[in-house]
């Protein structure tokens, strides 16, 4: 059997990146590395994983293409919902985001925003969609 078990996003700041996933929305640490390097949050049945820039140039010999906040972002986010859009989104202004597309109501009645995490990776805050 399959499952979907993590997703590791490549970082500069492995501390502080968990640091600002946990202070903005509020999961929990299972680890960090005792280098520094890996960390992981709880996100429900898989995991939000963080490595650094150093481990993802030794495991990945081939090279990567790193994040760059003054380029436009992958085309690949996070999403997460949220009860109040617009709480969550100014939270995570103060904690260091920016935003990169501001918040509107689809025509499905959803409320949705985009912002990028401090290190440049896209997040999308929405409310729950009505099933």
């Amino acid at each position: 059997m399959t499952k979907f078990a993590y997703t590791i996003i490549y970082v500069a700041d492995v501390t502080k990146t968990i640091e600002f996933y946990e202070e903005v929305f509020e999961l929990s640490r299972i680890f960090i590395s005792p280098e520094n390097d890996y960390g992981e949050l709880k996100t429900g049945k898989t995991k939000l994983c963080f490595a650094s820039l150093e481990l993802a140039n030794q495991n990945l010999k081939n090279g990567f293409i790193g994040l760059d906040p003054a380029q436009k972002p992958f085309g690949v986010e996070l999403g997460f919902t949220s009860d109040n859009v617009a709480n969550l989104v100014e939270n995570a202004l103060i904690c260091g985001a920016t935003i990169y597309a501001e918040i509107v109501t689809k025509p499905w009645g959803q409320t949705v925003a985009y912002i990028r995490d401090p290190n440049g990776f896209l997040i999308e805050i929405c409310s729950p969609k009505e099933s």
